[in-house]
This record gives C-alpha cells, structure tokens and sequence, in this order.
C-alpha cells in the first residue's frame, strides 16, 4: 500500500512539470492582435492590416 502511494504523489508531483516542459515552444502560442491589425511573424509584432 505504501508503495501504491508513493508512485500516485510521485506521479501527481512530476505531472505539472512535464506539462510544463512541453509548452516551452514559443511558437505553438496563440497570438491576438487589436482589431485592424495582423500578426507578422517576420517582424514578431502585429502591423496595420492592407485592404486591397
């Protein structure tokens, strides 16, 4: 029983930082521009939006 209840704190501790660990990739964030503007991701910043 103790065994059983060590590995489920084990597991419960190493969870978040696993998680955590897979979203350090920048480029999977989600990015929001104010309303007339884009994202570029060349310049990383958001610029006016053309109409053509």
């Amino acid at each position: 029983m103790k065994i059983k209840t060590t590995l489920a704190a084990l597991a419960l501790i190493t969870a978040p930082a696993l998680a955590s660990a897979m979203c350090s990739d920048k480029t999977h964030q989600a990015m929001s521009c104010a309303e007339g503007t884009v994202w570029d991701s060349a310049s990383q910043a958001c610029v006016s939006q053309v109409n053509s």
